[in-house]
């Protein structure tokens, strides 16, 4: 039975700006720098706020196709060793995002949670949050922490640091290919 909530019926934005937003932090952190380099900073300031709020919904979007990319792939990895990606992954990820009190509220955990399960069960992120309203500014920084550490995840999984960049990448590669 079909969902309204499947990725079928859900747009899917802008995932060049959001997998560039996700990469220069992987980046950063490769590099050992904290946080972003202040010239990766400025360009994505810049390009986020030359969006509008059309261009930001986009990205917005973007980001939960990368949510859904990343845990279709883990749910696929996870099968393959006969285990439930809900079971290994969540509670990694809200562990991570409890030890980040200044970037991730602890308020927004359960709704980011929540946003990976629906995505691990194959529904869309987006769509599944638009049940219960609007992006909220407090989620905005816990929705790009959420994208990030799936990223890092995958990257530990295969042990390699670029991997979940380049699948992301191939994947758009492909699409564009196939139009």
């Amino acid at each position: 039975m079909s969902s309204s909530c499947g990725p079928q019926h859900a747009p899917v934005g802008d995932v060049g700006v959001a997998l560039m937003m996700i990469d220069s932090r992987l980046r950063g952190i490769h590099e050992g720098k904290a946080g972003t380099d202040p010239e990766q900073q400025v360009l994505i300031d810049q390009l986020t706020a030359s969006l509008g709020p059309e261009g930001a919904d986009d990205v917005l979007d973007g980001v939960c196709t990368l949510v859904l990319m990343f845990m279709t792939w883990l749910r696929k990895a996870h099968e393959e060793q006969n285990k439930d990606v809900i079971e290994y992954v969540v509670p990694n990820l809200v562990a991570t995002m409890r030890m980040m009190p200044r970037s991730v509220r602890p308020e927004t955990i359960p709704t980011m949670a929540g946003l990976v399960i629906a995505a691990g069960t194959g529904l869309s992120p987006s769509l599944w949050r638009k049940q219960y309203g609007y992006w909220t500014e407090e989620e905005m920084t816990p929705l790009e922490v959420t994208a990030f550490l799936l990223a890092e995840h995958i990257n530990r999984i295969t042990d390699d640091p670029d991997f979940a960049t380049r699948l992301i990448s191939e994947a758009l590669a492909s699409s564009e290919e196939d139009c």
